[in-house]
């Protein structure tokens, strides 16, 4: 451990910790940390360049607070410094280049990774130092999203916060927590607020997914953002395969114990971070659940999901294909012709769930009409849902697969009702 460190590390991170939380409690009470004015250019340079340990954490917690004080147009211009003035110098990343490529050694090759590290990337580091800061930044990069999404300039900037997240919420920093009906008000506050699949309506609507012995929820949450879950997944533990969210969700179900359940269904799962997109935890919270599951209950040897198929009624209709709503028989062989054919450009699915669940290694294992009826549901897919099944022992066989090939693995049962689907539309 750090401070078990003889050379007095440990002692310097403690204390370097201490004074860091010290002046995020003046700020908050009204101190001097706001005074410096400057504007937000001047600030970073002087933050890139500053040697002092408090002078570095004074000023990345005052650009914290102006930033979270801007309008729209005051973060733009932000971005727009940070993607056009602190960028990589191409003539420095080639004369480093050169230059390492001429003698291959340590001192060439820092000098190429200085050079082709673009000082925002350092900065970003630096405003990370203080308390909060983590959580302060995904904010600011669901910003950069949400208003540079058609600027070439600012989607490159993003690259450098994709680059660090990937990093500081890699695998091995998250933490795998058991939300229950006894879990702290304020996280269960956040899952009906972030809840994107099947919006929980009510405390009570709340409480039936979390309190039944055969009902689990379990959330990814990091270390510098413990009061935030970063990805969530309900779970019903089940006797068979279900056909019906409605039925999964219903007040008149009948309850049985986690103990009498072979089949686990992840009903939903939902990102809770637009400041994290493009940042992978599903196919991390759907293994690791899995195993927990086992362990808890060894009796379960199903896996599935019973996910909605959000694209399928856009699809029909930009396709010009006819469809018939009430047609149960039709609409699940539609569905199956578009999880199985529907392809974008590079032969990825067009669904971005069916991309999802394929990625992770699952299989399309049955489709079923009339499974959520729902307003939402009716909308997207005439109520049509899926079950993505995943086989432990195949799982890895499928990814890798979809992966080289963009082969997708599905029961003779959906191949069969996609066939039928191609002819009827040919």
């Amino acid at each position: 451990m750090a401070a078990e460190r003889g050379d007095g590390g440990g002692a310097v991170t403690l204390l370097a910790d201490m004074l860091s939380t010290l002046l995020q409690r003046t700020y908050r009470a009204g101190g001097q940390g706001r005074a410096d004015t400057r504007p937000m250019p001047e600030l970073a340079t002087d933050l890139i360049g500053a040697t002092g340990e408090i002078s570095g954490l004074t000023l990345a917690r005052t650009m914290l607070d102006t930033y979270a004080d801007m309008d729209d147009e005051a973060k733009l211009d932000f971005f727009r410094y940070l993607a056009e003035e602190m960028t990589i110098s191409p003539p420095e990343v080639r004369a480093a280049l050169d230059a390492y490529e001429a003698a291959q050694t340590r001192a060439t090759y820092r000098a190429f990774m200085t050079a082709a590290e673009p000082p925002r990337q350092e900065l970003f580091r630096r405003l990370n130092q203080v308390p909060g800061a983590t959580s302060a930044l995904v904010a600011m990069r669901a910003d950069l999203l949400r208003l540079g999404r058609k600027d070439d300039a600012l989607l490159a900037l993003d690259l450098d916060f994709r680059h660090l997240f990937a990093s500081w919420f890699n695998r091995g920093f998250l933490v795998l927590r058991p939300i229950s009906w006894e879990s702290p008000a304020h996280i269960l506050e956040k899952i009906i607020a972030y809840e994107a699949v099947h919006a929980i309506d009510s405390w009570d609507d709340l409480r039936r997914r979390l309190e039944p012995p055969d009902r689990r929820c379990f959330a990814f949450f990091h270390p510098a953002m413990p009061d935030e879950p970063l990805i969530f997944v309900q779970v019903a533990l089940t006797r068979g395969v279900p056909g019906s969210v409605q039925g999964l969700l219903s007040e008149e179900r009948t309850q049985i114990a986690g103990e009498d359940a072979n089949t686990a269904v992840f009903y939903s799962i939902t990102n809770c971070q637009s400041g994290l997109a493009g940042i992978s935890f599903g196919n991390s919270l759907i293994k690791q659940v899995a195993a927990d599951l086992s362990l808890e209950f060894p009796g379960l040897k199903t896996f599935v999901t019973l996910s909605p198929i959000p694209g399928l009624l856009r699809w029909l209709q930009s396709e010009a294909h006819s469809y018939d709503p009430n047609d149960d028989e039709a609409m699940r062989a539609l569905a199956a012709r578009y999880l199985i054919g529907a392809r974008q450009p590079e032969g990825l699915p067009r669904d971005p769930v069916a991309r999802f669940h394929l990625g992770n290694g699952a299989q399309v294992h049955q489709i079923h009409a009339r499974a959520d009826i729902s307003d939402k549901g009716l909308r997207q897919s005439a109520g049509v849902m899926v079950n993505y099944l995943y086989d432990i022992n195949k799982v890895s066989q499928n990814q890798e697969r979809f992966a080289a090939t963009r082969e997708i693995a599905a029961s003779s049962e959906v191949r069969s009702l996609s066939a039928a689907a191609e002819k009827a539309l040919a």
